[in-house]
This record gives structure tokens, sequence and C-alpha cells, in this order.
């Protein structure tokens, strides 16, 4: 028998709920003030955009760890609380990446920025636009604390629940953290890959499969052999997931991920195929690399030298090997659990959306 909600079902759901949750925000904002539409509206529509990944993944783990969505129509909410958790990382994320642009618009600081410049305030439009998003980003994370405490699931308070619940909060935080100190702090390349595969388990893995899997599991009922399980299903397939956001980072095309080419290049992020690549450089070549890699005056011209070098190296082929691996664990965990072959071929097919996007 079929226990998984298929996605479009799913994602109906979840943006009722985030309307609803912005709706409620927006009408207890007026009551304050006619200008605090200018903090709910960005969001309203920054979260109109979203994939629902994190969303879907912990509704399903809800199902797969015996959850009843009929009976306890507040995954709903629950996963909705997930998508706003999403919303805040990638709100403060823009705005420590210094990036402008977030699903092929305008970020929220820039957005605000922007509305401060066109209306000639007084004061720095930047730094307008930078408290804006903090501000929103804050926001976000607490409208998901207040629709996860609401959402009435029975098992909310349970201390496996609380604990998957606090987990997945403070950790990605810790991810974030050492993703920035990866960036300023000094690394050698040796050592440089260890270190990009911490940032990536913490700030992506975790937080994109892991963790909303096993809190959606741990509120449906799944005991800790059948959350054991889950995680090792969760968390290759989180770091395939952020392996190829990588590559798409370096080698995606603008129209199709709405950020520039070369975007990671130019913010000089050291990622595990930069890392790759460094390794397989002469010295020379190598300390060229480091040095221009997320440089003010960074030219298309080094990008596409760049670029060709990840290639040329090997770097990219031995990264797609990667991948594979991981991928290849996902699927080898997901063959142990038992499911309905209708459920089986849905996260089948899931994986392969993760792990062969173009976006």
């Amino acid at each position: 028998m079929s226990r998984l909600t298929p996605p479009a079902a799913v994602i109906e759901r979840v943006d009722t709920a985030l309307a609803e949750s912005l709706s409620a925000a927006a009408d207890s904002f007026a009551a304050i003030s006619p200008s605090a539409a200018e903090l709910i509206d960005p969001i309203r529509e920054f979260t109109a955009k979203g994939k629902r990944i994190r969303a879907l993944i912990t509704w399903w783990g809800f199902e797969l760890g015996g959850g009843d969505a009929a009976a306890e129509p507040g995954i709903a909410r629950v996963a909705a609380s997930v998508e706003l958790l999403h919303a805040a990382a990638l709100i403060h994320d823009d705005i420590i990446d210094d990036s402008d642009t977030r699903r092929g618009r305008p970020a929220v600081h820039a957005a605000h920025r922007t509305a401060h410049a066109e209306r000639g305030w007084a004061g720095d439009a930047a730094l307008y636009g930078t408290g804006a998003g903090i501000i929103a980003g804050d926001l976000c994370l607490s409208l998901s604390e207040e629709i996860y405490s609401s959402a009435g699931l029975s098992r909310l308070a349970e201390p496996e629940a609380v604990r998957r619940h606090d987990d997945f909060r403070r950790e990605v935080m810790v991810g974030q953290f050492l993703d920035i100190r990866l960036q300023a702090a000094p690394v050698e390349p040796a050592d440089l890959i260890d270190r990009a595969r911490e940032v990536l388990t913490y700030k992506s893995a975790k937080y994109s499969v892991e963790h909303p899997l096993l809190l959606g599991a741990a509120l449906g009922g799944a005991d800790e052999d059948q959350l054991a399980a889950l995680a090792e299903f969760g968390l290759p397939l989180g770091r395939a997931f952020q392996l190829r956001d990588d590559e798409l980072g370096v080698f995606g095309d603008p129209q199709v991920t709405g950020k520039p080419a070369g975007d990671d290049l130019r913010q000089g992020k050291k990622t595990v195929l930069v890392g790759s690549a460094l390794t397989r450089l002469d010295p020379d070549t190598a300390a060229w690399f480091a040095e221009r890699l997320g440089a003010a005056d960074l030219t298309d011209a080094e990008i596409g030298r760049m670029e060709e070098l990840l290639i040329s190296t090997g770097a990219l082929a031995a990264f797609e090997e990667q991948i594979d691996a991981e991928t290849t664990r996902s699927e080898s965990a997901l063959a142990e659990l038992p499911l309905a072959a209708t459920d089986r071929a849905l996260l089948e097919a899931y994986i392969l959306r993760l792990t062969r996007r173009a976006a």
C-alpha cells in the first residue's frame, strides 16, 4: 500500500500553510504600522519561488516514520516552518555572500536597498538594505518557530522530536559559520577538501535532506532503527545534492540557475571542487588560482581560465565521480528500506531530481 503523498499535493498544502502564516503576520503588522508591509511583502514574494525540497522531505519523513497526514494535518505547518527556516538561511546567506540575486530576482536585502535609493531617503542605501535584510531573515526564523510550535502534532513535544528540531536549527548556523571561516582563514590545499566537506555536510547536506527527513520521521513516530536507516539514505543524498550545487555554482546556466556565470568563483568559494583542482595544479598555477579566486577585479577571462583548469586537471571529472558515489550510497540505503513499490519509485525519481538537476 502506498504511503507517500504525491509531491503536487504536498506542495499545495504547504503553500496554503505558508500563505496563511504570512497573511496572519501581515495583519498583525498592519495594526502596528502601515509601513510594516514593506517587511512582509518581500518575504511573501521570496517564499513563493521555492522548490519546496525541504518541505517535501519533511512531509515524506513524517509518513515514512509512520505518521498519517490525513489524521494529523498539522504536518503542513511543520513543513511550512521548514520552508521559512530555509528562507531565513537564504536571506542571511545572500547578505553574507554579498549576492544581489536569488532565483533570478533581486535578493531581499538588494530589494530593500533599491527601494531606499529610489525614494531618495537619508543615509546609506546599502546599509539600510543590509539591516532590513537581516531583520527579514530574523522574522522568517521567528515565524518558522511560531507555526512549528502551533502545528498541533501529537509528538511535537516528545524528546526525540525536540532534539531533531533543535539540531536542525543549530547545526545550519554552525555550518554557516564554518563556511565564512573557511573563506577567510588560510588553509593548505591538501586540507581544503576536508574542510570544504565539513562545511558541505553541516551547512547543506544535513540541513537540506537529513535533518528535515529525520525531524519528520521523529514526528511520525519512527523508532531508533528506522531513524538510523533513514539517515543512511538521507545524508549521502544531501551531500550529492550540495556537490551538484557547487558544480552549478561554477558551470550552471545563468538562465536556469538565476545566478551569474561563475558566481562561486567571483565570490571566492573554497569548495570541494576548487580544492580538488588546487591539489592537481602545479605550484605556480595553483598560487595564481588561489590568489585570483574571489578577487574584486576578477575578470571574465580569468573566470574562463579557472573553469578550463577545473576541467583540464580532471578535477571536474573526479567531482562528478564523488556525486555518483554519494548518490549510489543513498540509492543502496533506499533499497534496504521496506517500501511499497510506488513509494520506492517516487523516492528513486526524487534522488535523480536532486542529483541530476540543472538549477
